[in-house]
């Protein structure tokens, strides 16, 4: 049944679909050498259509902040919502990425990557700041902050890696790198604090499994802006084995993810396929191997498909009201303001 208020429900997680289409796009532009002109074309495409749907969100959600104050402060203090705001800078960030690949440097580019980069640092200062904020009901075996330690931390955290992406052929290789720092350094952190909380805590909700698959974005990512800052062929390869490790190890998950309602959360799956795609085709580029030609394509292929599908699966479920409606909602504590 179609909720009423729609946007009400419009959370900040929704500009996941905005980085699933911006990775897509990313992914065809890096297969132009492979697959010539309509590579390119098909980025066009799916990088016009991430700038549409990027636009129709932030009216949408300027709206919903208008109308439903309310609603927004409650994502703010979820557990798991709260870390999707940096959702907005990193989209920022990709589509400043995807215009660069595509029509070369521009002054509304390059301000739509500073506005990007400094909301991305703000948002990772902002998510970090609730770890040292006080805790109620805090106690020496619980600090209740434990239900706010998943995957989306990395979009918020770790999300300071995408900013070379366009920062660099702008001309900001200082920021970009200092920003990468940032991210490079919590990547690790992050990933001990889930696998932590997921062995001696407790799983996450059903419901957030894809979410899992946010793993994989870190190490794809840093695999790319390595290339581009021209590190050690060494280097690269090992970070591109850490990512195919990453993915090897989550396909298990699949089938279980499969069995779960189809929810936003299943755009998680978007972008980390989409970014893995794309160091695999950048290796290709550089003639690391010519093994990784083959592979770029058919992960590039895998990634088109899974995107086409959430696609298809996010418009039948506008449609039927399955989506922009209320949640089931786990038994856990809200954030600390």
């Amino acid at each position: 049944m179609t909720s009423p208020t729609p946007l009400k429900f419009l959370m900040p997680g929704w500009f996941s679909v905005v980085m699933g289409l911006c990775g897509l796009s990313l992914a065809w532009h890096r297969a132009s050498g492979l697959l010539g002109s309509m590579a390119d074309g098909i980025a066009l495409v799916a990088g016009g259509l991430a700038a549409l749907v990027f636009v129709v969100l932030l009216v949408a959600s300027i709206v919903r902040a208008s109308r439903y104050p309310a609603a927004l402060a409650d994502d703010l203090k979820h557990p798991v919502r709260h870390a999707f705001v940096a959702a907005f800078p990193v989209a920022m960030l990709l589509l400043a990425a995807v215009g660069v690949a595509l029509f070369g440097v521009h002054p509304l580019l390059n301000a739509l990557w500073w506005l990007g980069a400094l909301t991305q640092l703000w948002a990772t200062v902002w998510v970090l700041g609730h770890w040292l904020a006080p805790v109620s009901n805090a106690t020496s075996g619980n600090t209740g902050l434990w239900p706010a330690v998943t995957p989306v931390l990395l979009i918020a955290v770790v999300g300071n890696v995408v900013a070379p992406l366009a920062g660099l052929p702008l001309g900001h290789e200082t920021w970009s790198a200092v920003q990468m720092g940032i991210g490079t350094f919590f990547w690790p952190i992050v990933m001990g604090l889930i696998l932590v909380r997921r062995i001696a805590h407790s799983p996450l909700p059903d419901r957030i499994l894809p979410a899992w698959f946010i793993t994989l974005a870190p190490p794809a990512v840093i695999g790319v802006v390595f290339t581009l800052f021209q590190a050690p062929q060494a280097v690269v390869l090992g970070i591109w084995g850490i990512a195919a490790f990453q993915l090897l190890w989550l396909l298990p998950l699949i089938k279980r993810i499969a069995s779960q309602p189809f929810g936003i959360a299943f755009w998680g799956l978007s972008f980390p396929m989409a970014a893995f795609a794309t160091l695999t085709l950048r290796l290709a580029e550089l003639k690391v191997d010519s093994g990784f030609e083959t592979l770029g394509v058919l992960l590039l292929a895998v990634a088109s498909v899974t995107i086409l599908w959430l696609g298809f699966a996010t418009v039948r479920g506008l449609r039927e009201g399955s989506l922009l409606a209320p949640e089931p909602i786990a038994s856990i504590q809200p954030v600390a303001a």
